[in-house]
Order: structure tokens, then sequence, then C-alpha cells
């Protein structure tokens, strides 16, 4: 079982930016819940309400929102790549 967190991952299985979140959530260890979205980003309603947009993955940690591939592996690095 791995650290529990809020971390939740709006994403795609088929969505290759989405795979390296998912790997690198894993590789930490660290508990999250994924939400999949809809293939067609006109559907994606749920994500542009908390991100602004509507492309994936978005990854939500708290009051963190982040919606880019680099800058989350980056948080995740700096936030718990580490012991805390």
């Amino acid at each position: 079982m791995g650290k529990s967190t809020d971390i939740i991952l709006y994403q795609a299985e088929w969505c290759p930016y989405c795979a390296r979140i998912r790997s690198k959530l894993d590789d930490l260890l660290l508990d999250y819940r994924i939400v999949s979205v809809p293939r067609d980003k006109n559907q994606r309603t749920m994500v542009e309400a908390i991100s602004g947009q509507r492309s994936i993955p978005v990854l939500v940690d708290g009051d963190v929102v982040l919606d880019d591939e680099a800058s989350t592996l980056a948080y995740l690095d700096e936030r718990y790549g580490r012991e805390q």
C-alpha cells in the first residue's frame, strides 16, 4: 500500500502523457484516485471547471491544480520525491 494522498488524476488510458503521470505516481508509491474523462474534448466540462481548459492530464492535489505534464512531474518530484 502506498502513501495516502488526496491526489486526483483526470486522465484517459489511451493518453501517453497521462501514462507518464500514472507511472510517476506509482514509482513514488502514492495512493491516488483516477477520474477517466471522455475522449471528446467537448465533453470534458468537469476538467474545464477544475483547470480552465479541457486537455489532460490534470492533477489535483488539495489546492494545487496542474494541467501540464512537465510541471506535474516536477511538482511530484519536489513534493513527494524525497522523504517528508
